[in-house]
């Protein structure tokens, strides 16, 4: 009987030890399963984050292989230097647009709302179309810092935007879209020194511009045009003067201003911190983007 107990006892051990490798068996092979897929998954992560590294560095590479035309002093151009790009400097951006036309620039950057009156079907450069938006911004008139010229342009642009001929004159340029609304706004004269005095005394509105599709451009007569141009107009009407147009250098556009060659700069003007600290600026009028453009093949 003691042999048999003896004999039980020691299968049981047999068989607890068995039971127990059996166990640590299985335990390790789900240890192993679950680190070679964690291992995996950290694989594909790391594959994914390179490849994506990878791309990113491919896209700055081409990039930087291309050369960008840009007019001075623009908008375009702090985009493209923002961006590490390869500029052509040239003096506006129906330049711009030539260049990439003639294939001495391989792009350009310019405003969105000139990309849609001169590039695509039935413009002037129908095989060029407009990619990337580079940025979103907002066109304001430039005066002498200080003036209350400013102030009176704002008045008109709340007046006309309330009776509806800023839209109508908008809808003629295919701008309308584009516009920002304009709030209730009431000009305030200086005291002293007043640029609406000075400007009417002398009977003209000086107006600062660069050749610039839909905003200043000339018809087939070669008179100046454009939703600029012609809300310029109303300006000068209501002031009773003449608006006088004179195509300037953009990049010395402060310059002319200051030196009074020119009373207000208005040409699609981008709001930046930059002209707000040189210029006394109206409220924005219309929306805008920089975008790129390249020959459409």
């Amino acid at each position: 009987m003691k042999k048999k107990l003896a004999l039980m006892a020691a299968l049981s051990l047999t068989l607890g030890t068995l039971l127990t490798g059996c166990g640590s068996a299985a335990d390790n092979t789900a240890q192993t399963t679950a680190e070679t897929t964690e291992e995996a998954a950290e694989e594909t992560t790391e594959g994914t984050d390179e490849a994506a590294a990878e791309t990113a560095e491919e896209t700055q590479a081409a990039d930087a292989d291309l050369v960008y035309a840009v007019e001075a002093g623009s908008a375009g151009e702090a985009a493209a230097n923002d961006n590490g790009f390869q500029t052509n400097v040239v003096a506006s951006q129906a330049d711009a647009l030539m260049e990439v036309a003639s294939g001495t620039s391989d792009a350009a950057i310019i405003d969105l709302l000139m990309a849609g009156a001169m590039i695509g079907e039935g413009t002037s450069y129908p095989n060029l179309t407009h990619t990337t938006e580079l940025t979103t911004e907002e066109y304001g008139v430039g005066c002498r810092k200080g003036s209350d010229l400013a102030s009176y342009i704002n008045a008109v642009f709340a007046e006309s935007y309330a009776d509806g001929s800023m839209e109508e004159t908008a809808t003629t340029y295919g701008v309308q879209e584009a516009l920002v609304e304009q709030a209730a706004s009431e000009y305030a004269a200086s005291e002293t020194d007043s640029d609406v005095a000075y400007i009417q005394d002398k009977g003209t509105l000086i107006v600062g511009i660069t050749d610039f599709a839909p905003m200043d451009y000339k018809d087939d007569n070669g008179e100046w045009i454009g939703f600029d141009a012609d809300m310029a107009r109303v300006v000068a009407e209501k002031l009773g003067v003449e608006a006088q147009f004179v195509e300037i250098d953009w990049d010395n556009k402060i310059m002319e201003l200051d030196s009074k060659n020119i009373d207000v700069v208005w040409n699609g003007m981008t709001l930046t911190d930059e002209t707000r600290e040189a210029m006394e600026c109206t409220n924005a009028y219309c929306n805008n983007a920089q975008v790129i453009v390249v020959p459409a093949n």
